[in-house]
């Protein structure tokens, strides 16, 4: 089975991180935050973080750092301190609900246990609701398409894939971890592919396009790899 990747947001600065000042530490515990602080970063990123989705059903594309801060009752400097732009604080968002639209994706695959007719499937499906997902969506829809989509082959877009398979109902026994790799790197460059040039016509022609290519090669990876079973032995 393959092991799914854990997601979570990157690593900023912390907003407590003057602790040999205790002025500092002092006025920023007593600053905003509705009068309840957070314990701790991983809280004040979570919070922000829900503010953040919050906001971005409030306002959609308008959304920007002021309204995060607002909705949080913190100063935008607060909200640079975890994430230094309006760009990576959508990102981190994305990512954050990208499970749910993982779960939406498996939910529609669910019973599909042919390994190629579930993959070509999911891509299906992933493009043609990514632009409508209100947090992924809005990547895509407040970029360029070409800056979007070289995101999707980035470690995050494969842990992202990793994910994904593991929901399925298919039995991965006979694909080695070099062949699920292949198959989520095949995957991501056939999304950046569509993203950067959808065709005029999808729906029908991009199923059958990717039933014809994409699963026939998803199902060759188990006889082009040896179980690893059967390998150490």
């Amino acid at each position: 089975m393959v092991n799914g990747g854990h997601y979570g947001y990157r690593g900023y600065g912390s907003g407590y991180e003057s602790a040999s000042n205790p002025g500092t530490e002092v006025l920023m515990r007593t600053r905003g935050w509705g009068g309840n602080v957070p314990a701790s970063d991983e809280e004040a990123v979570a919070r922000i973080l829900q503010a953040t989705r919050q906001t971005i059903d409030e306002r959609g594309e308008q959304t920007s750092i002021a309204d995060v801060a607002r909705t949080l009752g913190v100063t935008r400097q607060t909200v640079y301190r975890y994430f230094p732009s309006t760009e990576e604080l959508l990102t981190a968002t994305a990512a954050d609900g990208a499970g749910a639209f993982l779960d939406q994706l498996a939910e529609a695959l669910a019973g599909m246990t042919d390994p190629g007719e579930a993959v070509a499937e999911g891509v299906a499906l992933t493009l043609e609701r990514l632009p409508h997902d209100p947090y992924l969506g809005l990547l895509l829809r407040s970029q360029q398409a070409s800056a979007f989509a070289m995101t999707v082959t980035t470690d995050t877009g494969r842990s992202f894939g990793h994910s994904l398979l593991d929901r399925l109902d298919v039995d991965w026994t006979g694909f080695d971890d070099q062949g699920i790799d292949d198959i989520i790197e095949m995957v991501l460059r056939t999304l950046q592919s569509f993203i950067l040039a959808p065709l005029t016509a999808p729906g029908d022609e991009l199923r059958r396009l990717l039933r014809r290519w994409i699963a026939p090669a998803v199902s060759a990876a188990r006889s082009a790899t040896p179980d690893r079973s059967s390998a150490s032995k």
